[in-house]
């Protein structure tokens, strides 16, 4: 799996804390990573982009970032709004093959979900991941409604013939409600594909130093890590019913 993209069924769900953990624990485990960016909307000039932060909280890893937009939009509209080239699908796969040559892992990271436009032709991430013939990782909310974002998603994958790596919960509750608790045996069937992690809420505020010590109980051994999904689920339902006392 030397690339794996990374999109969510959404924005706003910690796609780049995930991305981060799955950085700082292949980086645990000896090996070199990079983390592409291809489009970051959004932000200025000299402002931290999605990649930068990955590095932050990861560690040592190649930071790329392909174009940047100011408007907060999908990236086909903030390029046409900001006057300038979008970027294709093409000039990811291109990007992301090279750094392959060069490191044991690259994590591309979406933005948005999985089929928001990045050029004027209505190329999406699918696309690029099905130049590179690279899995998918999805990131998904915990709660109510995730069911059915997940399986569009999911669906949306294999009707491309894409591979669907697994689903990973990006911010994790403190004291989960019902649904997020049903929800971990729940998501597996919806996706068609393994839970592979959850990442807890707040994990991107944490010092680098504790988000990479803990990392690596985050997410599955299908990514390197410890995580078990039996054991979260039987204290994800001790700590909900204490939450409810």
């Amino acid at each position: 799996m030397p690339v794996l993209i990374v999109t969510g069924t959404g924005t706003e769900i910690g796609k780049t804390v995930v991305t981060a953990a799955v950085a700082a624990v292949a980086l645990a485990r000896g090996r070199t990573v990079a983390v592409l960016k291809p489009a970051q909307t959004g932000l200025g000039p000299g402002e931290t982009g999605d990649a930068a932060e990955v590095a932050r909280l990861a560690g040592p890893v190649t930071a790329v970032e392909l174009a940047r937009f100011p408007d907060p939009l999908a990236p086909a509209t903030a390029a046409r709004r900001a006057g300038a080239a979008p970027v294709g699908p093409d000039e990811i796969a291109d990007a992301a093959e090279k750094l392959a040559t060069e490191h044991d892992l690259v994590l591309v990271e979406g933005a948005g979900g999985l089929l928001v436009r990045f050029d004027e032709t209505g190329a999406t991430l699918a696309d690029a991941a099905r130049l590179l013939g690279a899995p998918v990782l999805v990131v998904a909310p915990a709660g109510l409604g995730t069911l059915n974002m997940t399986a569009l998603t999911a669906e949306a994958l294999r009707a491309r013939s894409l591979t669907l790596e697994g689903v990973v919960i990006g911010r994790w509750p403190a004291v989960p409600d019902l649904a997020a608790r049903c929800n971990l045996a729940d998501l597996p069937e919806s996706a068609g594909a393994p839970l592979l992690g959850a990442v807890p809420e707040g994990a991107g505020a944490l010092a680098p130093e504790e988000f990479r010590e803990r990392a690596m109980s985050w997410l599955a051994p299908r990514l390197d890590g410890r995580w078990d999904a039996r054991m979260f689920a039987r204290e994800a339902d001790a700590s909900g019913a204490a939450g409810t006392r």
